[in-house]
């Protein structure tokens, strides 16, 4: 990526997660999803068209006929610079944004072109992440006991102490009762598992391992944060049904191999950035004021190991051209 300043880039994307969650935050509460997502999304594509990446979706809102923007395929930025890989998710969280519950935020990843993983429709993976400490000492294959215990003598700790972050879902009660069996605490959350991800490499999420079944376009992204942080993630293909086993042999897709974070983005220049939209331990949400708002980000870049947390006033009458955000 030396067409660009490097140093610049991270800033850039942070505009873009920024644009994303105010738009969305507008709706927070309102119990409309759909909407909260399209307003990140216009937001977010506005951004990105001013970016001087020449930039194509690999982890994007769906198929082109499913998803009018930021759709998987599309090319985006001024194409005057580098070739990249480009993954999206205006909204992690849509339904946490509808409710107004913690936790949601805007992320994008960014790598070299031809480096990001693409599991087409198959759109679910059993995953496993820890943070530093426990990096080198898990394995998905491995029953949830003996992961519980590595995590745990590799932070010091009694497995009773270990806390395992998991989505709510009823694919993810076997999780929750391997976890319970063992000892171990849980956190469930109803939604937004790249937090989820990055929330066992932060020092003080109090969150050590998740566990479970989610979204592959999820892993995908939490990958290029958790190259940035050294911490580690194994994921394996989970087809839903019999037509999802077929897509996968009909486009050469493993589901017994375990894919690790190199396998997932194989970048060595990987750009991460997320914007609070609701406020979570992770990131504080959007606040509102007279005119303005005020947002909390975070930037990190695999090549240097640098995370940036910055947060930033903006000018709402400055940016008017972004429909969602001001009132009508």
């Amino acid at each position: 990526m030396s067409e660009i300043p490097e140093r610049n880039l991270g800033l850039e994307l942070a505009r873009v997660t920024e644009a994303a969650a105010i738009g969305a935050a507008r709706l927070q509460g309102r119990g409309d999803k759909i909407a909260a997502d399209q307003a990140a999304v216009d937001a977010m594509r506005l951004i990105l068209t001013s970016i001087d990446i020449d930039g194509q979706i690999v982890i994007g809102e769906g198929e082109k006929d499913e998803a009018p923007m930021l759709y998987n395929g599309e090319r985006i930025g001024t194409g005057k610079g580098p070739k990249v890989d480009v993954a999206v998710d205006p909204v992690d969280g849509t339904s946490l944004t509808a409710a107004g519950m913690p936790g949601a935020i805007a992320v994008i990843a960014l790598s070299e072109a031809g480096t990001m993983y693409s599991p087409g429709s198959l759109v679910y993976m059993d995953k496993i992440a820890v943070g530093p400490p426990s990096k080198g000492m898990i394995d998905i294959d491995a029953p949830i006991a003996h992961n519980l215990a590595q995590v745990a003598k590799a932070t010091e700790k009694s497995v009773t102490d270990v806390t395992a972050i998991i989505l709510d879902r009823p694919r993810n009660q076997p999780y929750i009762d391997a976890v319970r069996a063992a000892g171990g605490r849980i956190r469930l959350i109803t939604d937004g598992d790249v937090a989820g991800s990055i929330a066992t490499a932060e020092e003080n999420s109090g969150i050590d391992i998740l566990l479970g079944i989610g979204g592959s376009p999820e892993a995908v992204i939490s990958a290029a944060a958790m190259a940035a942080m050294g911490g580690e993630m194994q994921c394996k293909l989970w087809p839903r049904d019999a037509s999802e086993k077929q897509y996968a042999a009909e486009n050469d897709h493993s589901l017994t191999d375990v894919l690790q974070m190199h396998d997932l983005v194989s970048g060595e220049n990987i750009f991460f950035a997320a914007t609070g939209i609701t406020t979570s331990e992770l990131l504080k949400g959007v606040r509102f004021y007279g005119q303005g708002a005020e947002t909390h980000s975070v930037v990190m870049r695999s090549k240097t190991g640098s995370i940036r947390c910055m947060e930033t006033r903006h000018d709402l009458a400055r940016l008017a051209k972004i429909s969602a955000l001001l009132d009508e």
